[in-house]
């Protein structure tokens, strides 16, 4: 028996899809058929490829569960688990990363989450307007971070140029890039500006 149709279960199965085969393999036809379905049967529910991949960043936010966040802790607390789920969610699906990167997510859902960390941030001291800074700023280095790490995973580290130990023109940047871990400085990062935007409090 078929599932019966509905655009979450569409944006699920076009994100297990890009999973699966990488976003640049996907087409609406794949799609149609793990949906068991004519492809023009999923353009009743999105008009274009563009619109489900709204509904796929949709569905990656609704990974993060930002419903068991620390919503009654620190604005601090708050922040900084929201961007560490937001960059585990998003190296879950790593050939979905630049599809959250390049859409915002309007679904009610992000809405919400927007409006409930802006107002506790709010009462921390910060305005609407800085708070809402600091999120986007958050946003956008764990999206970037993740991109790396995402390209990596998907056989980046391949094509990398760096000269090996025993070449002559192996330097100090090449013996740091050894020593260190590709996911090493994000904690140092997001605490760097954590501590930065404490400061901005009125």
């Amino acid at each position: 028996m078929k599932p019966t149709l509905s655009r979450e279960y569409i944006a699920a199965m076009a994100l297990a899809l890009v999973d699966d085969i990488g976003r640049d393999k996907f087409s609406m036809r794949k799609l149609g058929a793990e949906l068991g379905v004519d492809p023009m049967a999923v353009y009743r529910y999105f008009t274009d490829q563009e619109a489900l991949f709204d509904g796929i960043a949709e569905t990656l936010f609704g990974e993060l569960d930002v419903d068991t966040l620390p919503w009654h802790g620190s604005w601090r607390e708050l922040a900084e688990q929201y961007a560490r789920r937001m960059r585990d969610t998003l190296l879950a699906h790593p050939h979905a990363v630049t599809i959250f990167a390049t859409r915002p997510v309007r679904s009610p859902a992000a809405i919400d989450t927007g409006n409930r960390m802006i107002e506790l941030m709010a009462k921390s001291g910060f305005t609407p307007g800085t708070a809402l800074q600091i999120l986007r700023c958050l946003r956008e280095f764990t999206m970037g971070h993740a991109l790396t790490l995402a390209v990596l995973r998907l056989g980046g580290e391949r094509r990398s140029r760096k000269p090996p130990p025993d070449a002559p023109d192996y330097n100090l940047l090449a013996k740091s890039a050894d020593d260190a871990c590709p996911d090493d400085h994000f904690d140092l990062g997001l605490t760097a500006m954590l501590d930065s935007f404490a400061r901005l409090t009125s």
